[in-house]
């Protein structure tokens, strides 16, 4: 179909799509290849060829939530639950700098384990060591949020997972769709760099939905854009679910990088998990980030947010190594920055967007 032909070229050009031209390109499988190269050449074109590795630090699989699609749910009884101490936190943080990574993301189950000033201990130690601090802690108050800024944090990632409210408000049981939209606002206000994302092939999500989603990207102007496909745990009320696709799990991936071309783009674990080179495709159709496990010993099997996590038997120093030769053989190189986003637009829909679904 030629009118697909122009949707991507469309999109490559001007870096904007209707809802309707989305659920096209999605809907669509024939060109497939054409919208995988023109996200690989957008990104080249705004981001580089540097690859920027994260070092992903799981210190906690300690969760108060029970969203329905998540291994670390709250009555999930089959998970053996753990938390690092502070100072193995701050350890594993100046072994990842060891490795040449610039970042280092803290990543945890959301709960109440850690105090605030414990968290303050951590964020400063670790900026102390010269590097980058994402968070990723889950739903927070406005003013612990600041607090954390204000200690080092540089950037945090809180996925909406789906924008319809409706899916949101099943999957997600105690919580609010609304909050969730409140917590962005607040980090954006504030002045992290803000990373979020979303589920593919959630349990009653159309195209359609997944096209909010990545309007929603755009609206938000978000700095870092995760995403994956949702794969179905045995040990969640989703077990018997079908999951996401590799491929639909791409598209949107193309089609943020077309949307948002400046962006900071993962090629998620997830992605491998259903395809044994998900992440080298990955960045090949617009990812320009990779984000290896730095955890050490059995704490990297423990949290186990889906089944058929990959490299949960590895050693951080395998990861760095392994990752580093897949790049280099695509013809990409290790980025030495920070990978702070470069040309932000300092746009700001949220409140917008908010007002909207509140009227629906």
């Amino acid at each position: 179909m030629a009118k697909i032909v122009d949707i991507i070229n469309k999109a490559e050009t001007t870096h904007s799509l209707t809802k309707e031209e989305i659920v096209d390109l999605l809907r669509c499988d024939e060109y497939d290849q054409q919208l995988f190269l023109a996200a690989d050449r957008v990104r080249s074109q705004y981001v580089g060829d540097q690859v920027h590795l994260r070092g992903l630090i799981e210190f906690s699989n300690i969760c108060q939530q029970n969203c329905f699609y998540c291994g670390l749910r709250k009555e999930n009884t089959k998970v053996k639950r753990y938390k690092l101490t502070p100072d193995t936190i701050i350890d594993l943080a100046d072994k990842a700098k060891s490795y040449n990574y610039k970042t280092v993301v803290l990543q945890s189950g959301e709960s109440q384990s850690y105090t605030v000033a414990d968290m303050q201990y951590i964020i400063r130690s670790i900026k102390a060591l010269g590097l980058a601090i994402t968070l990723s802690l889950g739903e927070k108050s406005r003013e612990e949020y600041q607090i954390y800024k204000e200690a080092g944090a540089d950037r945090y990632l809180l996925r909406i997972e789906t924008t319809n409210s409706r899916i949101y408000k099943e999957l997600h049981p105690g919580m609010s769709f609304e909050n969730r939209l409140r917590c962005l606002q607040d980090l954006k206000d504030l002045g992290y760099e803000l990373g979020t994302g979303c589920l593919v092939g959630l349990p009653n999500q159309t195209m359609e939905c997944l096209a909010d989603d990545i309007l929603f990207f755009k609206s938000l102007d978000a700095d870092m854009i995760g995403l994956g496909p949702f794969i179905p745990n045995a040990d969640t009320p989703l077990a018997q679910e079908r999951g996401g696709t590799f491929n639909t799990s791409i598209k949107v991936m193309a089609i943020t990088r077309l949307l948002l071309p400046d962006a900071n783009i993962p090629a998620t674990t997830a992605m491998e998990t259903l395809n044994k080179n998900g992440r080298i495709i990955a960045l090949q159709s617009g990812a320009n980030v990779v984000m290896p496990n730095v955890t050490e010993g059995e704490y990297r099997k423990m949290y186990m947010l889906y089944p058929g996590k990959i490299c949960v038997n590895d050693t951080p120093k395998h990861c760095v190594g392994c990752i580093t030769g897949k790049i280099q053989g695509i013809g990409r190189h290790i980025s030495t920055e920070f990978g702070f986003r470069q040309s932000k637009k300092l746009t700001n829909n949220l409140q917008e967007y908010a007002e909207k679904e509140r009227n629906m």
